[in-house]
């Protein structure tokens, strides 16, 4: 019985100091915060973390094209990943970024999105003690942005700019912005005859080929894709892409 006293007592110094205000409670109050955190975060320790800001407008006008930025800088420790989905859509995950070098990387990223109805979007960051920390936001939405056809392929001639990639990389004091738009149809499949034809993966490097961050991406995303990205320092970067089909793309960002 002491022994046993004695592992019990060991377990709990050694558990993670995560504190007493940890809030679990939805701010959003959805019905499906129990199944997403069963699907994305696999039922692990978690908290809802107004230091997790996720901005979106308040009404979708274009279903299709929907704006979502995650800032997160104001988190203490170093991110290890970051999850984004939107709760109500069809295809609800929208990527999954794996912070390879925490210290140059910032916990800054914006992309476009569509959704198909009124849902709440989710932002979660996996930190180095093992706790996500969960940002919320609601927006509401016409609806039908992920059953529309991609415009791209309806132009002459779309295959030749298929993975071009448009942006640069900005100084902003010490730290740096990268500002992309991916010219991709990204199709989702929800459209009949229309197969699944999206941008899958993606690598942030250094000029070097060092790689800071790799991401998973879904075809939640919207069609020409944009991501911006925060790095902590001046330094050029290359981003490599590759999409469900195989194809393979590569811009450098001096």
């Amino acid at each position: 019985m002491k022994l046993a006293r004695s592992l019990l007592i060991v377990g709990l110094l050694a558990a993670p100091a995560w504190g007493a205000a940890e809030v679990t409670a939805d701010p959003l109050q959805s019905s499906m915060w129990d199944y997403f955190h069963l699907r994305m975060l696999e039922q692990k320790p978690y908290v809802f973390d107004a230091q997790v800001q996720v901005s979106v407008p308040a009404f979708a006008e274009d279903s299709a094209q929907v704006p979502i930025e995650v800032d997160a800088r104001a988190l203490t420790g170093k991110v290890q990943k970051m999850l984004i989905w939107a709760e109500l859509n069809p295809i609800p995950k929208v990527l999954s970024l794996n912070v390879v070098q925490p210290d140059q990387v910032e916990s800054f990223l914006a992309v476009r999105i569509r959704v198909e109805q009124a849902t709440p979007i989710r932002a979660a960051l996996l930190m180095d003690d093992g706790l996500w920390h969960v940002g919320s936001a609601w927006i509401d939405a016409a609806g039908g942005g992920c059953t529309m056809p991609s415009t791209l392929q309806a132009k002459a001639g779309w295959e030749k700019n298929l993975g071009q990639v448009l942006g640069a990389r900005f100084e902003v004091g010490s730290h740096s912005r990268l500002r992309l738009t991916i010219a991709h149809p990204m199709d989702n499949g929800l459209n009949s005859a229309i197969p699944e034809f999206y941008l899958n993966q993606a690598e942030l490097r250094t000029a070097s080929g060092e790689v800071l961050a790799d991401l998973e991406l879904f075809a939640a995303l919207s069609e020409n894709p944009t991501l911006t990205m925060g790095l902590t320092q001046h330094q050029a970067t290359e981003l490599w892409l590759s999409d469900n089909n195989g194809n393979q793309f590569l811009a450098h960002l001096p």
